[in-house]
């Protein structure tokens, strides 16, 4: 990745952080947690959460230079979004939220999270859940009930499962958002089964990737996640206007202290071919999606 320009004089900590450009008006973290010790995780979780609470990821707002998130209710609290919808309270308007729910869900529960800025559901199989296993029929069930009210479904999934779920995907009733640009191997790239799964998605229309969570599986690792660059390149070469970029804050995949939230907008600059392009992916895309005023 090329060097960022020197920061000129006056410029503020973002700009030092970023570049000598400021990120625009606007500008989404669309995908983060928010990890609350008044709240209690879930029976079924066994490790111990991080103290990672709205006042410290405001902090964090500040430093990045963003101002609107998607506070995405993590497996640790099963299917208890008390703790998502509290920050939703904490951080206002600028803020919506991705619940995670049992296939049994009834619809006025639906109607309540979606009273408090809930706008998608999450379906993870790739790390532990209250219920255990998450099936297919899992999936399609919480789509028809998401349809009923414009939510997208946001999955989760390790690259094989990607490609064994595509018909699945292919034929949900909503927008599908895809966590973590699939988890694909950067040693396989473009080259991946699971790319080409995840590009024919895409060119369905109704697919959207999150370029988050680069560190999962890169082995160059930081400060640029190099490994990771042609994968990000052609996901955005390939559907730019559905393309959003989300910190995954805290990190709770990695050992603490090893990521700098600085470094994965640097990492979303070097991939970004344009201004207009790295505008479309951090204001313009999250709007649509998650319903922020333009």
């Amino acid at each position: 990745m090329a060097d960022l320009p020197s920061t000129r004089p006056g410029a503020s900590a973002a700009d030092e952080a970023h570049g000598s450009r400021r990120l625009s008006t606007g500008a989404c973290d669309s995908h983060m947690h928010i990890f609350d010790p008044r709240f209690a995780p879930s029976p079924h979780w066994k490790r111990q959460p991080p103290h990672a609470d709205v006042a410290a990821y405001l902090q964090l707002q500040r430093r990045l230079g963003t101002s609107r998130t998607v506070v995405v209710n993590p497996s640790t609290y099963g299917v208890d979004n008390t703790c998502t919808l509290d920050a939703l309270a904490q951080l206002g308007a600028s803020a919506r939220g991705i619940a995670v729910v049992g296939a049994d869900v009834a619809d006025a529960e639906l109607d309540r999270l979606a009273a408090q800025r809930i706008c998608g559901l999450r379906v993870n199989f790739v790390t532990p859940q209250s219920w255990g296993v998450t099936t297919p029929e899992m999936l399609t069930t919480l789509a028809r009930k998401a349809a009923r009210l414009g939510w997208h479904i946001q999955v989760f999934v390790h690259p094989e499962q990607l490609v064994q779920l595509e018909p699945v995907l292919a034929a949900l009733p909503t927008p599908l958002v895809i966590d973590h640009m699939a988890r694909i191997d950067p040693a396989e790239g473009t080259a991946a089964e699971a790319f080409s799964t995840l590009r024919r998605l895409l060119d369905g229309g109704r697919t959207w990737v999150k370029l988050s969570g680069v560190y999962m599986r890169s082995r160059e690792g930081a400060p640029a996640y190099g490994d990771m660059e042609t994968l990000g390149r052609a996901l955005i070469k390939a559907a730019p206007e559905r393309m959003v970029w989300g910190s995954d804050w805290p990190h709770t995949t990695e050992a603490p202290g090893t990521v700098d939230d600085d470094d994965l907008v640097r990492v979303l600059r070097a991939w970004c071919d344009s201004d207009r392009t790295m505008d479309g992916i951090l204001v313009d895309n999250p709007s649509r999606l998650y319903g922020f005023e333009p």
